[in-house]
């Protein structure tokens, strides 16, 4: 089963083509790595997905609801990680989950819950009286990833969320995205433009380049370890 289906979507920005006959899916409890240089359209296809921004045509249906006619279901389904952090800085981590975890809608013990839980995760667990500003900028970028799943989500997207972050940090958002995967059957979407990463991390690769569907690589083959490539149509 597909939790999302991306039908012939096209993006313009006046007579710039973006986002060109783009069409894949993803399934259910998979990690699915959407890979290709800065500029390919990744980000733009994400939000087109979340409702951020219109698309020219297509179709796009996230746990089998309509982008953009259903969107308030498909927000409650969808924990997105975005590029640029968005924390407040002079507060510390639980603080900042609390505001993130109000606009999900949790609250009393529930929230106060999910805030241990998610900070445990991403491995914050002993860095809550701090205020973030003091953080490095992996610890930003795992506290920007644990706002994400305070609600647990169906579907987690990941906007290359390792940009610019510790070998260190790498490690332990790899093992927070594989937990999350296993534990909670969570469908991942993540973007990036390090191959290597996407290729040790996911299940399936998809390849955009100047807007476009170029190859889409399925799974491994189980005697070889090799991918199977087919070219996207």
């Amino acid at each position: 089963m597909s939790d999302v289906e991306i039908k012939h979507v096209y993006k313009k920005y006046g007579n710039q083509s973006v986002l060109t006959n783009v069409s894949f899916e993803i399934e259910s409890g998979e990690r699915f790595g959407l890979i290709g240089p800065n500029g390919a359209g990744k980000s733009t296809l994400i939000d087109v997905m979340t409702g951020l921004t219109p698309m020219n045509s297509g179709d796009i249906y996230v746990d089998g609801k309509h982008v953009p006619k259903d969107m308030v279901h498909i927000r409650e389904q969808i924990g997105l990680v975005p590029q640029d952090i968005a924390l407040m800085k002079e507060l510390n981590a639980p603080s900042n989950l609390e505001y993130f975890g109000g606009l999900y809608g949790l609250s009393g013990k529930l929230l106060r819950s999910r805030i241990e839980e998610a900070l445990e995760i991403v491995g914050l667990e002993n860095q809550k009286k701090k205020a973030v500003k003091t953080f490095s900028g992996g610890m930003q970028r795992r506290l920007n990833i644990a706002a994400g799943i305070l609600h647990r989500p169906k579907l987690l997207i990941l906007d290359e969320p390792t940009v610019g972050v510790d070998p260190q940090s790498r490690n332990k958002i790899f093992e927070f995205i594989k937990y999350m995967n296993e534990e909670y059957k969570t469908t991942v979407l993540y973007t990036s433009h390090y191959m290597e990463e996407v290729e040790a991390l996911c299940d399936r690769l998809f390849i955009l380049d100047n807007g476009e569907s170029r190859v889409r690589v399925t799974g491994r083959n189980q005697a070889n370890g090799s991918r199977q490539c087919e070219v996207a149509h």
